[in-house]
This record gives structure tokens, C-alpha cells and sequence, in this order.
């Protein structure tokens, strides 16, 4: 049976530049997340959304959970996007775990990539001491897994506000509850122990493609440290700090969030 990849990951094609810039959402989200910043760039690129396979509107029956027990079966559904659409030299987008799974694809294939901006990236999230420190310790996480297990309701009102960090903005943190609370428990509770447990410390140094890094305040997911580390070991990567607090300056400052992205692309 021959899939059609721009059905099972409910591509879209919006707007009629030259340049195509891909918009890649983080775990717990799809490409709605986007909304506010995809005006920006309709008139300047032709903008491509997507949803990875147990996300937002993509095609369920697709997914695989042998496929989907590391980072690089998304980074091969991101790699199947872009020969779809015929891409070269594209301008990809990712949000926090999204980051890595564009650079692993950009490792694999980087004649589709010209740059990559990562929104709140961390290439490892269980801290490693005293050598790198990813902002939870492994209990951390293995306590969130398994509050996912017993509780997935109420681990996406506990964890909600936690990443948002914008607590007089409470519409943000209950359209970011809802969005977890929209995923099927089984799936997210692997794409989140995919992520969570994901190491990508070692592919940094195979990495070629120019990088800008947005490192935001605040950020209980990925801390200050994190953005710097990837500084250091990310050949042709600029590390931005940004004003925006919490782990979704997409939807919390889109403005701030639109201009160091386009800052980034005319600079280069």
C-alpha cells in the first residue's frame, strides 16, 4: 500500500514565496501552535504545517510504536515530508523537541535544509553530572511518566502551567491543557518518554546546517544552561536570548518570537 504522506501527516501549504519554511510542533501539540506566528511569513515564503503521526489531525492508524520508539522515526516522516513537496534548501522551524528532530534529519539529508531555528531546544533533558546539566534528574522524569500512566488528566493540568510560565495568561495555559488532554494517553505517553529520555549530545558534531538557537527565559524545560551547551557544540549555530518566559514564546510572544527568527534569516 503506497502512504501518502502529506495525508498521514495532514500537511498544509500555505502562502507563495520562493523560500518554503517548515513549521515543526512540539510534543503535546500540532501545528495550530503556529497560528500566531504563520502570518509573518505568508507573504514572504511558502509555509508548510504538518502534524506528526498521533498529533492534532494526522492519520492515527499510521502509528507505529516500534517506528516511533526513537526520534528518528519522526525525523524520517519530516524527511518523507520534504521530498513530497520536493523540497530544497528549506528553512525549518522546530519547537522543543522538534529542534532535534530536524537536526537528526538535517544529518541524514541536508540538502533539504538551509537553516534551522530551534525554539526551545535541549539535545538531552536528564541531567548528566556534574559534565551537563539538562534541568531534571532521571527520577524527575520517570514520576511524570508515570503520573501519565495512572493520570493522564491530571498530569496535563499539573505539567500545563509548569511550561507555560505565564500565569497572568491563564487562556495560554488552558489552551495548552487541552491540547495534551486531546492526545491519545498511549501515544503521548511514548512520544513523551521519546523525548524525555532522548539523548542527542553525541550527533551535535555531525550536524552541518547554519543553526539559531532561541533560548527563552524562564524556561523550566530547558534552562539557560542548555541553550549555551548547544552553542558550544553546534558548528555555525548563534545563540538569542529572548524576553518571552516559559517553553512557548510561539504562542506567549509571537511577535518577539516572529521578528529574531526573520532578524536571523536576513543576516544570513
Amino acid at each position: 500500500m503506497t502512504i501518502d504522506v502529506l495525508v498521514r501527516n495532514n500537511v498544509k501549504v500555505l502562502g507563495s514565496g520562493s523560500q518554503t519554511i517548515v513549521f515543526a510542533h512540539g510534543f503535546g501539540c500540532d501545528q495550530d501552535m503556529w497560528r500566531y506566528i504563520v502570518p509573518n511569513f505568508m507573504d514572504n515564503y511558502r509555509v508548510v504545517l504538518f502534524d506528526y503521526v498521533g498529533s492534532g489531525q494526522s492519520q492515527i492508524d499510521y502509528y507505529d510504536a516500534y517506528k516511533y520508539s526513537s526520534l528518528q522515526g519522526y525525523a524520517q516522516d519530516v524527511l518523507e515530508i520534504m521530498k513530497a513537496l520536493d523540497l530544497r534548501d528549506a528553512i525549518f522551524v522546530g519547537h522543543s523537541v522538534s529542534s532535534m528532530i530536524g537536526m537528526l534529519a538535517s544529518i541524514q539529508s541536508s540538502n533539504y535544509f538551509r537553516h534551522i531555528v530551534m525554539l526551545g531546544p535541549s539535545p538531552r533533558y536528564v541531567n548528566d553530572l556534574p559534565s551537563y546539566y539538562g534541568g531534571f534528574d532521571r527520577r524527575d522524569i520517570d514520576e511524570l511518566l508515570e503520573m501519565m500512566q495512572m493520570n493522564f488528566i491530571g498530569w496535563s493540568s499539573y505539567l500545563a502551567p509548569i511550561v507555560m510560565q505565564n500565569s497572568e495568561r491563564k487562556e495560554l495555559t488552558d489552551e495548552l491543557e487541552k491540547s495534551f488532554c486531546s492526545r491519545d494517553p498511549h501515544i503521548a505517553r511514548q512520544f513523551a518518554e521519546v523525548t524525555f529520555l532522548s539523548d542527542c549530545r553525541e550527533e551535535l558534531e555531525q550536524a552541518s546546517v547554519p543553526t539559531l538557537i532561541l533560548q527563552c527565559s524562564d524556561d523550566s524545560i530547558a534552562p539557560v544552561e542548555v541553550g549555551e551547551y548547544l552553542h558550544a557544540h553546534l558548528k555555525n549555530s548563534r545563540l538569542q536570548q529572548m524576553t518571552a518566559k516559559g517553553h512557548y514564546p510561539h504562542l506567549s510572544q509571537p511577535e518577539e518570537t516572529s521578528r529574531f527568527i526573520k532578524d536571523y534569516l536576513q543576516s544570513v
